[in-house]
C-alpha cells in the first residue's frame, strides 16, 4: 500500500489513477511527462547532494577555525605559565 500526503493508495486506487492519466494525457504524452518528472527528480537529487557538500565544507572550515583558536589559546597559556615559572626561578 502506498501512502502519499496522508492518503493511502492500494492496488485498485492506483489503477484508477493510471487510467485517468491515460485518458487525460493520452499514450503519446505520458513518456514525455515521465521524462520530465525523471529530470526533475534528478535535479532535486543533485541539488541535495550539492547542499550536503556545501554544509560539510562549512562544518570542516568551522572545525578548523575552532581548532586554530584552541591552539592559540593553549599557546598563550603555555607562554604565560613558562614566563611565571621563569620569574619564580629568577626571583
Amino acid at each position: 500500500m502506498l501512502s502519499l500526503l496522508g492518503f493511502s493508495f492500494g492496488g485498485p486506487e492506483i489503477w484508477v489513477i493510471v487510467i485517468l492519466v491515460l485518458l487525460l494525457f493520452g499514450g503519446k504524452k505520458i513518456p514525455e511527462l515521465m521524462r520530465g518528472m525523471g529530470r526533475g527528480v534528478g535535479e532535486l537529487q543533485k541539488g541535495i547532494e550539492d547542499g550536503k557538500k556545501v554544509m560539510e565544507a562549512n562544518i570542516q572550515k568551522s572545525m578548523a577555525e575552532a581548532d586554530e583558536e584552541e591552539i592559540k589559546s593553549k599557546t598563550k597559556d603555555d607562554i604565560k605559565t613558562s614566563n611565571n615559572d621563569s620569574d619564580k626561578i629568577a626571583g
